[in-house]
């Protein structure tokens, strides 16, 4: 460990090797940090908190501070964060309460400046937050999500894999997997198609992501009935699966998708 005098570690905190603590850094007791990671200057880190490998947290991050939850009761909770997770300046992620235990952000995460990750969040591997990213407690988002600059995600909403928020949207309902969400109130503009590509799903993969959607909200069935259509007409996938398993858990999402027209769902979209 390459610590100077100048930072405040507790004896206590496990620290691996190869770990960097720069100066004016507050470690507290129940700590625990992984092998090769960075720590720069002016970063502090609470009790309960759970740092991967390779991890880079930049200056005047907090992690794992106590929720902004009046329910806390002082309980033993986690904020963990995942290998290779790049968590940028002012960035502030509260450790979890009673209700979930522990506040989780993925491997390959990246966290830009000055977001704010609630209590009992779940981020999934790949995630992108931009700057100003707010998300209240309990929000969770899959796999390779991007939230653009200056979105809020109100409490207890889940945004699926692979979806795309623009920049200032405010998320009050759940996100479906695959899509892209703008304007305000949030509506949905189309397949991720720009994201899936660079993750090189085929173009038979993304006109099967298509074909599910434009069953589900083009043609003003209900949801059920839709359901029904999908699993007779349309191939069995992970994708298919995934987001049959989504809409049928979250239900609600069809009453934000259903004036979509046609156009929105095309690969121009």
């Amino acid at each position: 460990m390459n610590q100077l005098h100048l930072s405040s570690v507790h004896p206590d905190a496990k620290i691996g090797s190869n770990v960097t603590i720069s100066p004016f850094c507050f470690i507290d007791k129940d700590v625990v940090i992984g092998d090769n990671t960075w720590i720069g200057p002016n970063v502090t880190i609470f009790d309960g908190a759970r740092i991967g490998s390779n991890v880079r947290i930049f200056p005047g991050a907090v992690i794992s501070g106590v929720p902004q939850d009046l329910k806390f009761q002082g309980e033993v909770t986690t904020a963990t964060i995942g290998d290779n997770s790049t968590i940028r300046e002012f960035v502030t992620i509260n450790r979890g309460t009673a209700a979930a235990g522990s506040t989780k952000v993925g491997k390959h995460c990246l966290v830009m400046a000055y977001a704010h990750i609630a209590h009992d969040c779940i981020l999934g591997d790949h995630v992108i937050l931009a700057n100003n990213v707010n998300l209240a407690g309990h929000v969770q988002i899959d796999e390779w999500a991007i939230l653009e600059g200056l979105v809020a995600v109100q409490q207890f909403t889940r945004i699926g894999a692979h979806s795309f928020i623009a920049g200032g949207s405010l998320v009050r309902k759940h996100v479906p997997p695959f899509v892209k969400a703008a304007r305000e109130p949030l509506s949905y503009a189309g397949v991720n198609v720009i994201g899936l590509q660079r993750r090189n799903f085929s173009q038979e993969q993304i006109n099967h992501i298509h074909e599910i959607y434009r069953i589900l909200f083009v043609k003003g069935v209900r949801l059920t009935r839709a359901i029904e259509i999908i699993e007779e007409q349309v191939e069995p996938t992970l994708e298919r699966t995934y987001i049959l398993d989504f809409v049928r858990n979250r239900p609600e999402i069809m009453k934000g998708l259903r004036h979509i027209n046609g156009s929105a769902l095309t690969n121009e979209g």
